[in-house]
């Protein structure tokens, strides 16, 4: 095994610990709060390992994809709780994706009024983003995550022995999250080596986190490039993965940024050399999608308070940026499309 990290992330008496590297699933029993009798494990068919957890556990699955994060699944998952007795003193682990740990976050936020969670994440974009900071939540027909609830966990395991057989997509979508961080902080993560990497964007959110628990200001800035990328995710039905939409979202939110003069071409070239470049992603909007969709999807965005509401690049760095004009949106959108070229390389939906 080798060396493992830990992150703390510091919320006065919620604190807790992060582990990560290879083998850490071994801490796992360790980290279990004390006075826990019962655990349940929400996961999926084909993990890519077992959890021992040193207590009573049932294993509950939940369906794959995003058609499965809803409201319904959370109901089972309570009643699941309740046939095999779980208290409020007991435990749920979220162990998967950021699906399975926003679901199981929200079942154990609602169970009992707050069940206490842990999740033990499986894929890159879980690891360095949905698995840390306590946002827990399901879709409905309307849009994305609308109906959730922030409910920290004890504590989260990114065993990076999960990654050894993650599908391709799945690492391209944690790459989505990974350039994310890149413009929140300058820094070129792509050439550290892979546990230093994990650890290191787990340090900047978890710092974001502290600083603004409930999103209420400064946390919104970990949603750069996520507007667009939502509303790619429903207009796609999802099948456009969360982490390819965020690539497309970060240079989108590039052109918007200059289209309202808040930066120059240069700094739109160097998004794109990030995620196309760095992180070999594709930035081009999936063919079919109406500008007019997609700015009805934008609007339903949850930071939409005062208007059209996105986190934009400028000359004071990346802000949320209230009452943005639709005619600058639509703009973005066609000077974005015009810019790609026939040969450049698409994600494919449903790949």
């Amino acid at each position: 095994m080798s060396e493992l990290v830990t992150v703390t992330v510091p919320l006065a008496d919620r604190s807790y610990r992060v582990i990560v590297g290879h083998g850490a699933r071994t801490k796992l029993a360790d980290m279990i709060p004390e006075g826990v009798r019962r655990v349940a494990v929400v996961s999926q068919s084909g993990m890519p390992f077992t959890l021992e957890t040193g207590r009573e556990t049932v294993q509950i699955e939940i369906g794959h994809g995003e058609h499965h994060k809803t409201v319904s699944t959370m109901e089972t998952l309570c009643r699941e709780f309740a046939a095999h007795g779980l208290t409020r003193n007991d435990l749920v682990i979220g162990f998967g994706g950021g699906m399975v740990t926003d679901v199981a976050g929200f079942a154990a936020a609602s169970y009992h009024r707050g069940t206490a969670v842990m999740h033990v994440s499986t894929t890159l974009l879980g690891m360095v983003d949905a698995a840390i900071g306590g946002k827990t939540g399901v879709n409905i027909p309307e849009g994305k995550n609308l109906v959730g609830a922030f409910w920290q966990p004890s504590g989260v395991i990114c065993d990076l022995d999960a990654l050894e057989t993650l599908p391709e997509r799945e690492v391209r979508c944690g790459h989505g999250e990974m350039a994310k961080y890149h413009f929140l902080t300058g820094e070129d993560l792509s050439a550290l080596p892979l546990t230093e990497r994990v650890a290191r964007c787990v340090e900047i959110k978890s710092e974001v986190v502290a600083s603004d628990e409930r999103e209420s200001g400064r946390r919104a800035l970990l949603n750069y490039g996520h507007t667009l990328a939502h509303a790619l995710e429903i207009a796609t039905d999802h099948a456009m993965a969360h982490g390819e939409a965020v690539a497309v979202g970060l240079v989108f939110a590039a052109h918007l940024a200059e289209v309202m003069n808040r930066i120059d071409t240069a700094r739109v070239e160097d998004h794109i050399r990030v995620v196309e470049g760095d992180y070999a992603l594709s930035a081009a909007i999936p063919e079919g999608l109406a500008d007019e969709l997609l700015l009805e999807l934008m609007g339903r965005d949850k930071k939409a308070i005062e208007g059209l509401t996105f986190v934009l690049d400028g000359p004071q760095g990346i802000e949320v940026v209230p009452q943005v004009p639709a005619a600058s949106v639509l703009a973005a959108l066609r000077q974005m499309r015009a810019s790609q070229s026939p040969g450049t390389p698409r994600t494919t939906v449903g790949s």
